[in-house]
């Protein structure tokens, strides 16, 4: 594939222009894209008629444009995110119907969570988790559980990197996240109060697929004066079991919940 004269190849390119949509930049013009991406308007204009000719972009009535329709097509063919959805959904809705609360199912993904499916209500609580977004391991009650359950190699290399310091009550320091990742796997989910938000309190526990490793997280985002874990974590260990057991796991959720939390 071609390269630019900075060395980046077309298909870099084309990611970088893919990339700039999100939930606050589902429409653009040309000119939008490329002050997000950094490509020269000329270059933008190229990459865009070309991913439009293919259909991975739509144009609107005013000349803007969007991902298209066969973008998500092709995206959804073979992923094993499709299955995994379809798993959780009637599970994620059974809690969601309890707790009344946005529930959410995320992915360790490129050493973040990626939150691949998020059920919610029209509630006054600020929730920053949506559905293809990315939030900090260390910093999310989902991040915590998947990384307490990930190899220590694996922790190791997180723990050694700076961590932002989000609200108080972010956990920063490598010797306090490693005592409480042991926690974690011990009782079996975490609760992490305002890390981000500091009005509310993320509760999560893990997922298991066939090989008895943990492959997601089942998480509810509360109002911090609402926490109640435990009511709140026996429907999620509840809802995790039959999502996991829908996926081949034919193991035991561990962990109890004291009934003094």
């Amino acid at each position: 594939m071609a390269n630019s004269a900075s060395g980046e190849s077309m298909i870099a390119r084309f990611v970088r222009v893919v990339s700039a949509f999100d939930d606050r930049h589902q429409t653009m013009t040309v000119a939008e894209l490329s002050r997000r991406t950094g490509l020269p308007v000329t270059t933008t204009y190229r990459l865009v008629n070309e991913l439009l000719h293919e259909r991975l972009l739509e144009r609107e009535q005013g000349g803007a444009v969007h991902i298209g329709t066969k973008m998500w097509e092709l995206a959804s063919r073979g992923s094993k995110m499709v299955g995994l959805r379809e798993a959780a959904l009637p599970f994620m809705e059974d809690v969601q119907s309890v707790v009344q609360y946005a529930t959410t199912l995320g992915i360790l993904d490129s050493d973040e969570v990626l939150y691949i499916e998020r059920i919610g209500t029209h509630s006054t609580v600020v929730d920053i988790s949506k559905i293809a977004g990315r939030l900090p391991l260390h910093a999310t009650s989902s991040g915590l559980i998947l990384l307490a359950h990930s190899p220590a190699a694996y922790q190791d290399k997180i723990l050694a990197r700076p961590l932002t310091k989000y609200t108080d009550t972010t956990l920063t320091e490598p010797a306090l996240l490693r005592r409480h990742l042991a926690d974690i796997r011990q009782r079996g989910f975490a609760a992490m109060p305002g890390v981000i938000v500091p009005e509310t309190t993320g509760i999560a526990v893990p997922v298991f697929g066939p090989d008895n490793t943990a492959v997601a997280a089942l998480s509810v985002i509360v109002p911090r004066t609402e926490e109640n874990t435990s009511a709140r974590v026996p429907v999620l260990m509840a809802g995790a079991r039959g999502v996991s057991r829908a996926l081949g796991w034919r193991g035991e959720l561990k962990g109890t919940v004291r009934q003094s939390q």
